[in-house]
């Protein structure tokens, strides 16, 4: 029988929780770039460059956390890995709004949008998560969903780079939209492994 001693300190959680929240903020600052027009882009550049350094902080704080700790919810190298999933969620977005204001794209393919709402689902799911990391074998459910959204994702973003080759688009602004939604679904990737380390947690406890 596995035997864990099992912390009163709850700031992990707490700390996995508001990563969550600053991945839901993010998705709202992807959508307003992806929607907006060029000249409104580099306010929302700014605004997610504070999203992104705040979820730094607080990726930090739990790092520092984890080296101050003796008892921690979750085997070390989980928690650490589990901190930098959600960073490399929050980081691919900022990239992606950063290509959005740099390259100045008109407006995007529909189906851009649809891979947008698909990966706000993806942090509103991930942000519910976070929470429950305390009773985490009953996130399978969370696991699989987000699964079947990064599917969804593969299936919008083959979809788009059809629609380019087709042709119709100046070859430029057609190098532009690839580039976009090539990152939207490395973003769509991240979140899924975020989930599969949720997954590793929960066969762990298990």
């Amino acid at each position: 029988m596995r035997f864990r001693l099992t912390p009163h300190d709850t700031s992990f959680f707490d700390l996995f929780s508001a990563m969550g929240q600053v991945l839901l903020e993010g998705t709202v600052l992807l959508t307003e770039a992806i929607g907006s027009e060029p000249p409104r882009r580099a306010a929302i550049g700014l605004a997610m460059e504070d999203v992104e350094h705040r979820g730094d902080e607080t990726g930090r704080e739990l790092l520092r956390k984890l080296d101050t700790t003796f008892v921690t919810p979750f085997d070390r190298e989980d928690v650490h890995e589990l901190t930098s999933r959600l960073d490399d969620c929050l980081d691919l977005m900022q990239a992606t709004v950063d290509l959005v204001v740099l390259v100045e794209t008109g407006p995007l393919p529909p189906a851009v949008g649809e891979i947008v709402q698909v990966l706000s689902r993806q942090a509103e799911l991930t942000a519910e998560a976070m929470p429950r990391l305390r009773s985490v074998t009953t996130l399978t459910d969370y696991c699989s969903e987000v699964g079947r959204l990064e599917n969804q994702a593969d299936q919008l973003h083959r979809r788009v780079l059809a629609d380019l080759l087709a042709g119709g688009r100046d070859v430029f602004e057609a190098w532009r939209v690839k580039e976009v939604v090539d990152r939207l679904d490395g973003v769509a990737d991240a979140f899924e492994r975020v989930a599969h380390t949720v997954r590793t947690l929960a066969v762990k406890e298990s």
